[in-house]
């Protein structure tokens, strides 16, 4: 059977592993169909010749790493023969970055693991509930041009053995604006929410207001008020100006 045209995005499932001849290099990606169910993920064996393909393999990616590979798929003949993809090109799409574990003298991890345990959990959660969200967004899609932008979500640390909480889906151009639309949206009720104590200005914010109002002459301001005010109105102004400023000279203090 002829070899078939294939490109898949696929999450690195462990360290390649060199074949039983040393120029082939084997290893398996794991392939989401954009949804939220692991029964549609498959696992692609995958190999190669290519002695650059080979070399960043061995010595550049790590179990996590989001790649895009292109090749020939070869089909089995019988039922009980291997499905294979023979790679010619690879592409990293997103790289899984690394952990310092912290040990102590024991061997032990340091850190509290009861703690650890429940923010792993929390962010499998958000990540589950953002992937359907943005799953049904998908699927809502109008009848017109074809889902062209995918969205990858993951674990920002190494994924290991955690690729069932790694999501792609895909979008038309039109879902994606109205994404981006309805994350503006948030971004301005959440700036609206925020509370006096909540706004930090930078420093040259306030350096520069510093200056601004420290430039004031309240003697000049008030003078300039008064005098552009009719003499009738002026025992209103002065007061009110009081309780803005404090002590505000008299109208009879000020210049004619």
């Amino acid at each position: 059977m002829d070899a078939i045209p294939l490109a898949l995005d696929g999450y690195l499932t462990a360290d390649p592993v060199p074949d039983d001849h040393d120029d082939i290099l084997c290893w398996r990606l794991s392939c989401s169909a954009s949804t939220d169910h692991l029964a549609e993920e498959a696992i692609i064996p995958c190999t190669t010749m290519e002695p650059e393909i080979v070399h960043a393999l061995l010595t550049e990616r790590q179990p996590g790493d989001l790649l895009r590979v292109t090749g020939h798929l070869t089909l089995p003949e019988t039922a009980g023969g291997i499905l294979q993809l023979h790679v010619e090109s690879l592409e990293v799409l997103w790289e899984a970055p690394l952990l310092d574990a912290e040990e102590n003298e024991d061997g032990e991890d340091s850190g509290d693991t009861a703690a650890v345990t429940d923010a792993a959990a929390d962010r499998n959660s958000a990540l589950a509930a953002l992937a359907e969200a943005l799953t049904s967004l998908g699927h809502q899609a109008t009848p017109g041009p074809g889902q062209s932008i995918r969205i990858h979500l993951s674990p920002a640390e190494t994924l290991g053995t955690d690729l069932e909480h790694c999501h792609s889906i895909d979008l038309t151009p039109a879902r994606a604006h109205q994404l981006a639309d309805a994350v503006d949206a948030l971004n301005c009720r959440l700036d609206d929410d925020r509370t006096d104590d909540d706004v930090v200005l930078d420093p040259q914010t306030i350096a520069d207001l510093t200056d601004l109002f420290d430039g004031i002459d309240l003697l000049d301001l008030t003078n300039a008020v008064l005098n552009t005010t009719r003499p009738e109105n002026r025992p209103q102004v002065t007061r009110a100006m009081d309780d803005m400023f404090g002590d505000v000279p008299a109208p009879e203090d000020t210049d004619p």
